[in-house]
């Protein structure tokens, strides 16, 4: 799956010293330029592992409410996996997360997606509630990264 490139001018990400800095990730489909908004814009492999924490249940009454910040947090922080691999790291060494709700209430459904990322000990994190995003009122969660890789 392609998750794309910035669509602004600007740097995915950009090392200084031991440290990648990673711009904010939303869940923007590059060749839509619009927000993930349900588990059937995500591959398969993802909404089967959203399916085991309860997620992804196939009533539609259920998903059609959790659905939007569940498939755009699994795909920002396939994105963030992503561009730390790009680098040379895993998610591992992204020892920082700077995590913007929409809605606080929705960080708690995000946490367990987080979970399938860091299966032990989180990173260092911080959680923000903010009013809007670009590009778009769909968007509901965006994620910045700090990775620490040092320089071989």
């Amino acid at each position: 799956m392609s998750m794309g490139k910035p669509m602004a001018n600007y740097a995915a990400a950009k090392r200084v010293g031991d440290f990648i800095f990673m711009s904010g990730v939303v869940a923007v489909d590059p060749a839509t330029r619009r927000a993930v908004m349900g588990y059937d814009q995500i591959p398969d492999a993802a909404r089967d592992a959203l399916g085991g924490l309860g997620y992804a249940t196939g009533q539609m009454s259920v998903d059609v409410f959790e659905a939007p910040v569940v498939a755009q947090s699994w795909f920002v922080l396939e994105r963030i996996r992503q561009i730390a691999v790009e680098h040379g790291g895993t998610m591992g060494d992204v020892v920082k997360l700077v995590q913007y709700f929409r809605r606080l209430p929705d960080y708690a459904l995000y946490n367990r997606v987080r979970g399938l990322f860091y299966p032990g000990e989180p990173p260092v994190s911080t959680v923000v509630e903010v009013s809007r995003f670009l590009p778009g009122d769909d968007v509901l969660v965006e994620v910045e990264a700090t990775m620490y890789l040092p320089l071989r």
